[in-house]
Order: C-alpha cells, then structure tokens, then sequence
C-alpha cells in the first residue's frame, strides 16, 4: 500500500517592500552599485544593506537584491546562506558571539558560552524574549592575543570570563553603557549592518576609535625591523635551546 505523501504548495514569490522603503533602500543600492565595474559584485554589501532594515535577510530582502543586481533568487539564496555574518530569522539588537575555537575555548570560552546559555535561557543561535541579545558561538575572531575573546555586533571584549561576560550581556539588557575593550563604540546590529553596507558611521569619535594587535602578534615583526631582541630557541622535538648564531 502506498503511503500518501503530502508535497504542500509551493511558496509564493516574496512580497515586496513598502513603496517608501523599497524607494529609500533603492538609492541607497544604486550608490552601493555604482562603486562596482560589474554590478553582480555589490551583492554582499547589499545583503548588509537589507539586513540593516529588517535585522536579519529576509526573502524580501533577497528578492531586492536580485531584482536590483539582475541575479536569480536562487543566486542571492546561495550567497546569503553561506556566509554566517547574514542573519536568516529575527535577532536581537545585539549579536553575542563567544568564540569556541581551539585557543580561546581552553582559555574558558566554552564555559563562557555555557554560562551565558543558563543565564539566557537560551540555545545557541536563538534569542532572548525581549529581543535584546541573540547569542551563538562563533569561529576565531583573530584576536588570540586576548583570549578568550566575546564580540558584541563585531566589537571586541577581550580577556573575558564567566563572570565578566554575564555582566555583560547585563547591561546590553539593561540599556546600560557598554564599551568595547578596543574599537568603534557598540551600536545596534541593524546600525552595524549599515556601516558594513559601506555607509559612513556618522558616529562622533567612531572612526577615530581604534585597537590593535596585542604584543604577542607583533614580535614577528618587531623582530625583523631589528627592534626586539632575539629570543632563545628550543628545537622543536625537546633538544637543548641554542643561542642566536649557534
């Protein structure tokens, strides 16, 4: 006997946006297009684009990428999934990222991450219930220097732990002040998706804030400028060190 299979009806093209909106992110996707000698090359800064009006990339969205761009939805679909950086449900104002890569998770980020699970109440990759804080664990940061290392909408907090990151997420609930160890003050997810759009960040003092690589990183090339002196050197399978010239 054949067992009956239901196929559903197939989805309906995505509506579009309101005409003020779809108006506004159109000439804001013209001046993002025109910095491109192939247009199909402006679909990653306008996936940002999109995800700045709605907080994740919507089918909407999508479809306003592949009008504008002359690509298939199917062509925009492939390119959004594959990167994590775009959203694909509703998140938080705030994107919690704990690094659990090799170096920062023996530092404590996975207990950094399982503590902010229970203090959530939340799984990885979902949100809080008043839409303030979604949290995920996420790849190396490149900042091993300072491990383990939580980012906040792409910001660095560095040297964290357990204690330090619940205070953390907090504060973001709470709408208190929050400053990155180092790096452009925290904005909103939907504001940070706009400056990765490639808008300027009107911010005062934003682009003026910087950080940098921790020492550690820049030995390297402080040894070749001749400005660190060297350092003894073991041989790798445990033999005795031998000094600079042996």
């Amino acid at each position: 006997m054949t067992e009956n299979v239901s196929l559903g009806m197939p989805q309906l093209p995505a509506p579009s946006y309101p005409a003020d909106v779809h108006a506004r992110l159109e000439a804001d996707a013209e001046e993002i297009i025109s910095r491109y000698p192939d247009s199909r090359s402006a679909l990653l800064p306008m996936l940002h684009l999109v995800q700045s009006e709605e907080g994740h990339v919507t089918r909407t969205g999508m479809r306003f990428c592949a009008d504008l761009l002359g690509l298939t939805t199917a062509e925009v679909t492939a390119v959004a999934t594959f990167y994590t950086m775009y959203r694909r449900r509703p998140s938080g104002d705030y994107q919690v990222g704990v690094c659990t890569n090799t170096l920062c998770a023996v530092m404590g980020g996975d207990a950094i991450f399982e503590e902010l699970k229970e203090h959530l109440g939340v799984g990885n990759d979902e949100t809080t219930a008043d839409g303030k804080v979604t949290l995920e664990h996420i790849e190396c940061n490149a900042a091993c220097d300072f491990a383990p290392v939580v980012m906040v909408n792409w910001e660095f907090f560095d040297n964290q732990t357990p204690e330090s990151a619940t205070r953390l997420v907090d504060d973001l609930i709470a709408g208190r002040p929050v400053s990155p160890t180092r790096g452009a003050p925290l904005c909103t997810f939907k504001e940070t998706a706009r400056i990765l759009a490639g808008f300027p960040d009107e911010r005062e003092g934003a682009v003026e804030a910087s950080g940098g690589a921790g020492p550690a990183s820049l030995v390297g090339l402080r040894l070749a400028k001749g400005e660190a002196p060297h350092t003894r050197i073991v041989h790798p399978r445990g033999e005795a060190a031998s000094e600079e010239g042996e």
